[in-house]
């Protein structure tokens, strides 16, 4: 192998290892994403962009070389097996077509492998941000829930107090506190109520991206299946 071509297969290896530590399953989405907080990546994430661009644009290259090559050598392969001329020079163009096809894998696995570790950053990202938001979320309705029994427990102890004076001034009053205090108590449920849906919407989000996750997983797992086949 050329130096180009094991540096595309060492690319390739170094791409399923990263992608195989991204799904191992007892890292959270929240871990990865206080790792890729770290401050070397945000000072890498400036040229991310370009080395990102300048990879696929130099695999594509290598894929479209490695496509020439396999149209060039089989050609000459149906030519010499038709004309049955030399064995030794078969021989030697089937080592270069085999060797066309092989880079052929490589350059195209791993134009492949980049695109799906991007993806999976992004969804691993993503994820992390919808599991951040539920928890915030969690904790404002368990927030309301506490200050909606708080208020419920104040206008039942006013309401045994109502009870116990008979005065009718002191009643009128402590009607208008309870009115107040239902008022309140009115405002805080319909604020339960928002922060419900609020819970229920970015449940539904962070749903929709597992799924996501789950295909990509799939995906990624049927492509390794039929690299081992064509290896």
């Amino acid at each position: 192998m050329t130096f180009q071509w094991t540096a595309v297969a060492a690319f390739l290896y170094g791409e399923i290892g990263v992608i195989l530590v991204l799904c191992l399953p007892f890292i959270s989405p929240l871990r990865w994403q206080k790792i890729f907080m770290i401050p070397l990546w945000s000072k890498m994430a400036v040229f991310w962009n370009k080395m990102f661009l300048t990879i696929i644009v130099l695999l594509i290259v290598l894929f479209l070389d490695a496509v020439r090559e396999v149209r060039k050598y089989s050609a000459v392969h149906v030519n010499e097996r038709a004309a049955n001329i030399n064995s030794n020079a078969f021989d030697h163009i089937q080592m270069k077509l085999f060797r066309s096809q092989r880079n052929l894998y490589l350059s195209g696995f791993s134009l492949f492998l980049w695109l799906v570790l991007r993806r999976t950053v992004t969804l691993l990202t993503q994820l992390a941000k919808g599991m951040a938001s539920h928890a915030a979320l969690e904790t404002q309705v368990n927030d309301a829930t506490e200050a909606a029994k708080k208020y419920m427990a104040e206008n039942e102890r006013l309401q045994e107090a109502l009870t116990e004076k008979g005065s009718s001034k002191k009643k009128e009053s402590a009607e208008a506190t309870d009115e107040k205090l239902k008022e309140e108590v009115e405002h805080l449920k319909a604020e339960l109520q928002k922060t419900s849906n609020a819970l229920h919407k970015a449940t539904n989000e962070v749903t929709a991206v597992k799924k996501q996750s789950e295909g990509l997983k799939r995906e990624y797992d049927q492509l390794m299946q039929e690299y081992e086949r064509l290896q």
